[in-house]
């Protein structure tokens, strides 16, 4: 009797020895958790070369960001405004959107004075007017309306006065519209070093959870716990302030005016928010507010104007609450009154000198041109300036959040707007979209997998 003969049992399947991968958020958290247990290592240990060396690394990640501002802005502008042709109804949708970025200006800027009447932040700081100095850089209407037009063309690109470049891009952009076709081999090389530069920028971003440990842990070292406890009201103030708008404001419009899911919109943009939180730059962050902002549904032909135009005017954070509370800060600790107008010119110079900002880390020239219209002590801002890091950061994911919730509105008023994009939108990690481009994978449709997930505090603060 022959045996029985077994089929032969397929082979075991290899086991996957990939690694997962952490995502972005999870990173960045990591970054923050390391960055604070350092800087109070340094702080309390008086640890010389280590504050030096957060400080260092900081300044470094900081610095690769401004590296890419000036060139990236100048392509982005132009390239925006002569992709407008390819819009239906552009100059509707252009100013619809300026219209939209003043409006949630405004109210923003109402809800930084209401927080800073009712809590009073300047009162018992401690704080003197002997404390204050003179910033090395003030603005005034003078400057900014003088300041626009460059006196020439290398100036605005070596001392990094975004609003010249602004300024020269949009000329560029308009003429290149005007003439067509005889602009297009511009236009190719210029699309071709926009793509360029913003490949390098992933690069930088992919660095921010190592930039945090610095940027946090210099911030502690450098200034400790007692100074922060001196500016608690103002601090507060100023992230409630930008809470509300971020988790108020603009789930409110979304869900009334675009009528969307908010929940899904912070499941899209998270990415962004959580960068601009940590790098503090508008203009560093857009590469990923743009790609965010088309994942959720708007044209790109039109999120490719809308968010570089509003990484560069459009500054809930930076300039409507803060300068709106620092006013009063000021002002109280000068023992200065305000008055009915002097608020409604608080509101006139955020709602209309915004751009002074110009989507970079910080917004002194902002606050000095505040300062400066209501005829407050431009020396009030030396009080500011060692609080002035952990204040940006809560700013600029304000300000970002804002930079990609307008164009949504704006779309969906428009009847332009991909719905079904916006409903299938996952949170993909920083650099995902970029490697599915370059291998032809389709970046609009990540797996499970692929999606990192939103962090449970801001799907409750939403």
């Amino acid at each position: 009797m022959c045996p029985l003969s077994s089929s032969p049992s397929a082979p075991a399947a290899p086991k996957s020895s990939r690694i997962p991968k952490i995502p972005f958020w999870v990173q960045i958290l990591a970054g923050l958790a390391l960055g604070v247990l350092l800087g109070w290592v340094a702080k309390s240990g008086d640890v010389g070369w280590l504050t030096s060396t957060l400080q260092h690394i900081g300044d470094l990640f900081v610095q690769l960001l401004k590296l890419a501002v000036a060139p990236l802005v100048f392509f982005a502008i132009l390239v925006s405004i002569t992709n407008l042709r390819q819009v239906n109804n552009a100059a509707r949708l252009a100013t619809r959107t300026l219209l939209w970025f003043m409006a949630t200006s405004l109210i923003a800027v109402a809800i930084g004075l209401a927080i800073g009447l009712l809590t009073n932040p300047g009162a018992g700081t401690g704080l003197t007017p002997k404390d204050g100095k003179l910033p090395e850089h003030a603005g005034s209407w003078i400057d900014f309306l003088t300041g626009i037009v460059p006196t020439d063309i290398i100036t605005p690109f070596t001392e990094l006065n975004v609003l010249q470049i602004v300024f020269m891009a949009a000329v560029a952009g308009i003429a290149a519209l005007q003439l067509g076709e005889k602009a297009e081999p511009v236009l190719n090389i210029s699309r071709s070093v926009l793509e360029l530069l913003q490949k390098a920028l992933w690069w930088v971003i992919r660095l921010a959870p190592i930039g945090t440990v610095g940027l946090i842990g210099n911030a502690i070292a450098t200034y400790g716990w007692n100074l922060i406890g001196k500016y608690a009201t103002f601090t507060v103030d100023i992230y409630i302030g930008c809470a509300l708008v971020l988790f108020g404001v603009y789930p409110l419009l979304l869900s009334t005016v675009a009528k969307v899911n908010p929940l899904q919109f912070f499941r899209g943009a998270w990415p962004a928010i959580q960068l601009a939180f940590v790098s503090r730059s508008s203009v560093g962050t857009m590469p990923v507010t743009q790609k965010v902002t088309e994942r959720l549904g708007v044209p790109r032909e039109y999120a490719s104007f809308a968010v570089p135009f509003g990484s560069t005017t459009k500054m809930d954070g930076c300039a409507s609450i803060y300068p709106a509370i620092a006013a009063i800060f000021i002002a109280q600790i000068f023992d200065v009154q305000l008055s009915i107008g002097d608020y409604i010119l608080i509101a006139f110079v955020s709602v209309i000198g915004s751009a002074a900002t110009a989507g970079l880390t910080g917004a002194t020239v902002m606050l000095t041109l505040t300062l400066s219209t209501l005829g407050l002590p431009l020396e009030g801002v030396g009080l500011l300036m060692a609080i002035d890091p952990i204040l940006d950061m809560m700013r600029t994911a304000t300000n970002v959040a804002g930079q990609s919730v307008i164009p949504i509105l704006v779309s969906a008023k428009e009847k332009i707007l991909d719905r079904e994009a916006f409903a299938t939108a996952t949170s993909i990690r920083i650099g995902e979209a970029e490697a599915k481009a370059e291998t032809g994978a389709d970046a609009g449709a990540a797996t499970e997998a692929e999606a990192a997930p939103v962090p449970a505090t801001a799907a409750a603060a939403s």
